[in-house]
Formats: C-alpha cells, structure tokens, sequence
C-alpha cells in the first residue's frame, strides 16, 4: 500500500538547514564544485554539527514518540547535494538517532519542483533560490538564516513557534497600505475593516494545520505541558490587533501568546518566548532575532514585489 504523506505534517529541509556546513558552502563558493566534492567524501565519517534548523527538526519527530502507534510528522531531506556527497549528511542523521528516511539530492538541480510530491507542509532552506522558487509554487517556505544552533530550552520539551503576521500569516494587502499612504491610513483602513478576516498569507495553512496538530497533541498527551506552542509576534497593536483577533477565531485556529508590540524590538520578546523558530518576512526584524533564536525569513512572491 503506498504510503500517503498527505496524512502528515511534512517538513522539507535543506542539508544546510539541518546540519552545519558553512565551512564546506564557503569551499564550494571560493574553491568550486569539485573541491566541494572532495571535501566531502574525505570527511564522509565526520559527523557534522547542528545547523539553524536543527532542533526544530528534532522536536518534530520526537512528537511521533508520544504515541508510537499514530504517525503524525514526516522530516524529508531535499538538497543539491548529489548521491555521492550525502553518505556524510545520512551518517550525521545516524548519528543524532533523527527518524528521516527519505531524501531527495538533486545533484546541483533546483529543488523546489519536488516539494509537491512530498506533500510538504514547510520548506526550511539556506538558499535564496530555492526558498523563493518554493513561495512560487504556494509552499510555505523559509530562508533559514546564520545563528543560535539549539535553542536553550529542552528541544524535546515542547516545541514553541513563533510568526509574524502581516505577509506570513495574513496576506501583504495591509502592510503595503502602510508602506504606501503611511501610518495613519493604516489604522484607519483597520479600524473600517475590523469585521473583515484577514486575506490568507504564505503561512495561514502551515498554523491551521499546527492548530488541528495541537488540538490533537493536548487530548493525547497526557500529564505535562502541551507539547506544542505558537506565538504571534506583530508590529501591530491597538487598534489595529482587533482585525488580527477577529480573523484568527473565523479561521478557528488556536494562537497561544499573542504580542502586539507597536515598534518595541521583537528580539527581547523573542528571547523570552525562545521558540525553535520564527517567521518575519522583513529583513531587519530577522537579522535581529536571529542573534536570539533561530529565524527564517518568509520571502515575497515576485508578483506581489512587482505590484509594490
């Protein structure tokens, strides 16, 4: 019987997303391909060290361990990296005891075209170009960016995620009223349009599908904190966060902190919250966290930058 992917939450993720090789990238960058290469299959039993994305990875398949009888997560390795140079990447897997059994390696081809056969829910990736290929084609998709290798709470404690919400969870309609007619007009187009939901954004399927994960996780658990919590983390506030709260209870979806911060830094609030990842699709608020915790970048589709 095949076996349906469908049935699971899917998280694709690039070898440099998982595993850090900022050592190996920059041969591949100065020295070529063939250096890469060979890099590589002399250091074919040197297991390499958590990357960014790590222990988010981590914590999702250890939800597979509440029940051992129900499957809910699914972890796919889809990289450039060719047949030949991944035996380093499967024995680093092996190593870390991580449950991944399926792969993809491209051999230097893009891989955004093989997302869809997957079934992938999340695209975590340290290429531009495969990440931006991925928002194209409606993937969910993050450009894992430099910085924290773990995060400082129990990985396999409870698994905290963290979003932005203008162009992640929510569409780009507001935020660009804001950048275009400023500030003022804004808060008025928010206030006149409080009763309205939201436009879906990149990430509104990946939280609809946590929340039913959550709802699922909390009646299976037992004792102890719920193995799964999000975040909200928004520039947004009053009264601007009625028109977020009333879209968040049409789409029935469960956030479980919501911070509205009117221009107070993201990173403090970050820090304390300390989730595994979080999603901004704004430079500037992304390079910040990241310095805290490990943080991806939600790029824009090229027909709503072109529309900008």
């Amino acid at each position: 019987m095949p076996y349906d992917l469908s049935d699971y939450l899917v998280i694709g993720v690039s070898s440099r997303a998982l595993f850090d090789l900022s050592l190996e990238n920059e041969i591949y960058e100065n020295e070529g391909l063939e250096a890469y290469c060979r890099y590589q299959l002399e250091h074919e039993n040197d297991v390499l060290k958590p990357g960014t994305g790590f222990a988010l990875i981590e914590a999702i398949l250890h939800i597979n361990d509440i029940d051992t009888k129900l499957r809910r997560t699914e972890v796919v390795i889809i990289s450039r990296n060719s047949a030949d140079t991944s035996l380093r990447i499967s024995n680093s897997i092996d190593n870390y005891n991580l449950d991944i059994t399926r792969a993809a390696f491209t051999g230097g081809e893009p891989v955004a075209k093989y997302l869809s056969a997957f079934e992938v829910d999340l695209f975590l990736s340290a290429t531009e170009e495969d990440v931006q290929a991925a928002v194209e084609s409606d993937v969910a998709a993050g450009l894992i960016y430099d910085g924290p290798s773990h995060n400082p709470a129990d990985p396999l404690q409870q698994i905290r995620i963290a979003f932005d919400g203008d162009a992640v969870l929510f569409s780009k309609e507001s935020e660009m009223i804001y950048q275009q007619q400023g500030l003022e007009a804004f808060i008025e187009h928010e206030k006149e349009n409080a009763q309205q939901p939201l436009p879906e954004g990149p990430f509104a399927k990946l939280l609809k599908t946590l929340s039913f994960l959550q709802f699922d996780l909390d009646n299976n658990s037992g004792q102890g904190p719920p193995p799964l919590r999000t975040a909200l983390v928004t520039a947004r506030n009053s009264p601007a966060h009625e028109r977020v709260i009333r879209t968040l209870r049409t789409w029935n979806v469960r956030i479980d902190e919501t911070f509205f911060l009117g221009g107070v830094p993201k990173h403090k609030i970050l820090e304390s919250f300390s989730p595994h990842i979080f999603f901004d699709d704004q430079h500037q608020h992304c390079e910040g966290a990241a310095r805290v915790v490990p943080t991806a970048r939600v790029p824009h589709r090229d027909d709503e930058t072109k529309t900008a």
